[in-house]
């Protein structure tokens, strides 16, 4: 509550490449009139939230607005570009003024950060990184991306990690699809988000037996993504959504051979006698970054 009575309530809007999930919530046992919007157009979009928020804020006043989008983006509250897309292969959304727009059309403020590093947060506070304070995330679908926590806040830099975005080894005798990524071809993204399972083998991942031997080869190209983040950024843990992670039976492939893959480099128990603790799915489901979306607005306008 305020300091006069009044109920805090936060909006939170995941910005995805094939949905806008909005809600209006503080925790996971208080998120409530959830919709999910088409992504479109940025114009038809971004009009449909505006009329979603006014009707909600209506009858129940918003504190402020978090969004947890996809990337690119521009998340540095310093710059004159802050809330934009930027260079998004998605049609029509490149160098759009999302939390702009979003602002400006409802007088509120607005948060803004990737949709993989909003998920990160609210897997740290009531998720599967309760109690951690360096861990990522990874969302596997559409895209690949990723982010994550350090030392308790979300990850930032020079922009935001792009963690779908590495190179690694790619033999094309034992596979010859090329990649689908537009920027680089078989990066992680090119090889393993789900156009390019859909792409290499007809049809799309969901759709394929649990025995195919796309999932050896899906677990083959993200275990070598695992041990690079291993390496590079020593997490607690590793968090694994996305559409393409649905499939159960590929969380005990991943697990084992990224262990074969650091081939006892890292000794660290959690690796070595509880990797099925290390890598795991969101405890919060497909809530995950709407949720984070709250938390990000929370934690800004607090």
């Amino acid at each position: 509550m305020n300091g006069e009575g009044v109920m805090t309530v936060y909006g939170g809007i995941e910005a995805g490449g094939t949905k806008f999930i909005c809600a209006v919530g503080n925790n996971p046992q208080d998120i409530h009139a959830i919709e999910r919007i088409p992504t479109t157009t940025p114009a038809e979009t971004i009009a449909r939230t505006i009329e979603y928020f006014r009707r909600i804020a209506a009858t129940e006043p918003l504190t402020a607005v978090g969004i947890a989008s996809f990337g690119p983006v521009d998340p540095n509250p310093r710059s004159p570009t802050f809330g934009y897309s930027t260079s998004t292969p998605r049609p029509g959304w490149a160098n759009v003024n999302l939390a702009g727009e979003i602002a400006a059309a409802l007088g509120l403020p607005v948060a803004f950060d990737t949709d993989v590093n909003g998920a990160a947060l609210a897997e740290s506070r009531w998720g599967a990184a309760r109690g951690l304070d360096t861990f990522i995330y990874l969302t596997v679908g559409t895209g690949f991306g990723g982010g994550g926590l350090v030392n308790g806040k979300p990850m930032h830099g020079l922009l935001h990690p792009e963690m779908g975005h590495i190179r690694i080894p790619h033999n094309r005798e034992t596979d010859p699809f090329p990649g689908m990524c537009p920027f680089h071809g078989d990066c992680l993204e090119g090889l393993a988000a789900g156009p390019a399972i859909e792409q290499r083998w007809g049809q799309r991942g969901e759709t394929l037996p649990a025995d195919h031997p796309a999932w050896e080869l899906e677990a083959h190209y993200l275990s070598l993504g695992l041990m690079n983040h291993i390496l590079m950024l020593s997490p607690q843990r590793i968090i694994l959504g996305g559409g393409v992670m649905a499939q159960s039976q590929l969380f005990p492939l991943v697990r084992q051979k990224v262990v074969a893959q650091l081939n006892g480099y890292v000794s660290a128990p959690e690796i070595l006698q509880r990797i099925d603790e290390y890598i795991v799915p969101p405890a919060l489901g497909n809530l995950a970054g709407v949720l984070g979306a709250i938390a990000l607005a929370q934690m800004t306008f607090n």
